[in-house]
């Protein structure tokens, strides 16, 4: 019996609420209707906006390039071990000393010639080549502009005059909205 009476109850609080709601929209609608009112003005308001707008900028380069080529030749080693050779060998006293200067100074001789060749560069060329290459770069420039806001609206109704922002422009009349309440004395 508890649970049939706690239904009863909960259907009738229920129902209560709905007639309510149903009640106070339905007695809103009674005392709200549309007319309309003539419009005195539209004045468009903007806002000025500043974008950085990325572009591109290109142009064409000369570009130098060295390219070693060749092999360094060999001959100014050789004559230097030669030399080096000849000389350790004149130095050289005895026959074991000679066969070691000779050694010794071919050695010396082949390390300094090869040294003063890679020093004055004989032995390799230069290959010089020119080509153009394309560079760019972004740069960013500020660009302003103005953006429609809305417009700022002026409007009779009854005589009285009102003032309302709207995204839209409202044209020769406006759609308003009327309440009627009564007042408390």
């Amino acid at each position: 019996m508890k649970k049939s009476s706690i239904t009863k109850v909960f259907m009738s609080v229920t129902a209560m609420a709905t007639a309510c709601v149903f009640s106070s929209s339905t007695l809103a609608e009674r005392n709200q209707h549309v007319d309309f009112a003539k419009v005195i003005s539209s004045t468009p308001i903007y806002e000025t906006v500043e974008r950085s707008v990325p572009e591109e900028h290109c142009w064409v380069e000369t570009v130098r390039e060295e390219h070693r080529g060749g092999k360094s030749s060999a001959t100014p080693t050789l004559v230097g071990g030669i030399v080096g050779g000849v000389i350790g060998n004149a130095v050289g006293k005895g026959g074991d000393n000679k066969k070691i200067g000779a050694v010794v100074g071919s050695i010396l001789g082949m390390s300094v010639a090869n040294d003063i060749s890679k020093r004055n560069g004989r032995g390799h060329h230069t290959e010089v080549n020119y080509r153009d290459v394309e560079r760019c770069e972004v740069r960013y420039h500020t660009r302003t502009e103005r953006q429609l806001q809305g417009y700022d609206v002026v409007y009779k109704y009854h005589g009285k005059r009102y003032t309302t922002f709207m995204q839209r422009e409202p044209g020769d009349r406006l759609e308003v909205a009327v309440s009627i309440t009564p007042r408390n004395y």
